[in-house]
């Protein structure tokens, strides 16, 4: 069942990445910070799921850099490392996040 909840935001974001460009939802800030939110709301939503930061980083990192080397076949992008090297620092960031926020719950309903 995790890997249902985790394969649907995951799945979504592909298709936003090699999508048409038309369709992109753009906020108005430089590409770097906008990759960087967006896997970084992926990677929350995603350990959300599946509360396992360190097998969720293990996935969605490759994935990233896949995703943006990826781009290369599409028609209208070019893939970027500096990109990469984003999207990858923002699901680790997530990750870290995800893992100190589960181990401090974790602490606190101990009795």
């Amino acid at each position: 069942m995790a890997v249902a909840r985790t394969c649907g935001p995951a799945g979504g974001h592909t298709y936003a990445t090699l999508g048409p460009e038309a369709w992109q939802i753009r906020l108005g800030l430089p590409y770097l910070v906008e990759h960087f939110l967006a896997y970084f709301t992926l990677t929350i939503v995603v350990c959300l799921a599946w509360p396992r930061p360190l097998h969720v980083a293990a996935v969605l990192v490759p994935l990233a850099v896949v995703l943006e080397a990826a781009q290369g076949l599409t028609h209208d992008r070019t893939p970027d490392p500096a990109t990469a090297l984003s999207a990858a620092g923002a699901v680790a960031t997530g990750a870290l996040l995800c893992g100190f926020v589960l181990a401090l719950w974790r602490k606190w309903r101990k009795p």
